[in-house]
């Protein structure tokens, strides 16, 4: 999930969802607070993909914020697309300030949390999207240059699907179920959710024995997305295992390896911090 900040006493409620299962039985409604506008989708709207047009606000403990920060340094967009790093907020205040500014801009009276990531519009002051993968999507697709020099082909049409496919499956069988099988109650849920677990690694492990990255040859979105996921159950989750299923989790060789791998490529930062030159708003 996205981070979130609060600024009402409600904010939307979301159902549980079942402990024991991968997806929640019943779809939560979407938050009223969610936008999902595009950039270069629909040129009417006015969003169009013009440089140093747009500023990101990222949080300095979100993953989510992990992948938008590690794919503006893959895409060479650091000096194309403005930044802003969110802390505390007694740390950060006039981040703060200017993120509850753009949300207040998009919608009137607004309530909700401060979300982020979140893209804004630096001519119309409002937010574009807090939906990440719209976000990345939007940045690979229609603010980088492709044909660029030395700049990776992010998301390829061809493999879009794939891209789309694997980040599902991290969501629910890594993230969600190292969740799981390190708090769920019950020991049967957690037994269910490392077997989901292990199963997911093992065959992402043998993937990897095929090819260097995570779809293939060349390194994609998908690489993001394992890499952030795979750091994040190793630093977060794995810890909150018992002996013998930490041990179970850290076996994989391949993908230990892929993790040192890419962590020696400058823009695959553990933390945003190491890359991100806040700006002032």
């Amino acid at each position: 999930m996205s981070e979130t900040f609060s600024v009402s006493s409600g904010p939307a409620a979301l159902l549980d969802p079942d402990p024991c299962s991968p997806r929640p039985r019943i779809a939560p409604p979407a938050p009223p607070h969610r936008f999902r506008s595009r950039i270069g989708v629909d040129l009417a709207g006015g969003f169009y993909p013009v440089p140093h047009r747009y500023r990101l606000y990222l949080s300095a403990s979100c993953p989510l914020s992990l992948r938008v920060s590690i794919t503006l340094d893959l895409l060479g967009l650091r000096n194309t697309v403005a930044t802003t790093l969110l802390g505390l907020p007694d740390d950060t205040p006039e981040a703060f300030a200017a993120l509850r500014g753009a949300y207040e801009a998009t919608w009137h009276r607004y309530g909700g949390p401060l979300d982020a990531p979140a893209l804004c519009d630096g001519w119309t002051g409002r937010v574009v999207s807090n939906h990440t993968p719209d976000i990345l999507r939007d940045l690979a697709g229609h603010l980088s240059d492709p044909g660029g020099a030395g700049s990776p082909r992010l998301r390829p049409a061809a493999l879009a699907a794939d891209i789309d496919a694997l980040r599902e499956l991290l969501d629910e069988d890594i993230t969600h179920a190292a969740r799981q099988a390190g708090t769920a109650h019950e020991p049967e849920c957690r037994d269910a959710a490392l077997e989901r677990l292990l199963t997911a690694l093992d065959r992402l492990d043998r993937q990897l024995a095929t090819a260097p990255y995570a779809l293939g040859d060349e390194l994609t979105a998908a690489d993001v997305d394992l890499w952030v996921a795979l750091v994040q159950l190793d630093t977060e989750y794995r810890p909150l295992l018992d002996a013998d299923a930490a041990h179970r989790v850290s076996r994989h060789g391949r993908l230990r390896a892929y993790v040192r791998r890419l962590h020696a490529h400058p823009a695959f930062h553990t933390t945003i911090p190491e890359a991100l030159q806040d700006e002032a708003s």
